[in-house]
């Protein structure tokens, strides 16, 4: 391994696709107009931010914690 970090997040509701963030672009797609209104909010309060610093710093650290256990 390189050591690169990759990932994304998707949310969905009711059994479908809602919106998703993509780590590499930071960016939210959603899946349809009804999820355009939350992407455009969490822009505003930049979401983002947040959701980068757990892909890339808090999840991989708690991926190789639990492979140590086993």
């Amino acid at each position: 391994s390189d050591g690169s970090v990759r990932g994304s997040q998707r949310v969905g509701y009711d059994g479908r696709d809602f919106i998703s963030f993509q780590l590499g672009s930071k960016s939210f797609v959603a899946a349809d107009d009804a999820a355009e209104v939350t992407r455009r909010r969490w822009e505003d309060v930049h979401e983002a931010e947040g959701l980068e610093n757990y892909l890339k710093h808090i999840c991989p650290e708690w991926l190789r914690k639990y492979v140590e256990y086993g």
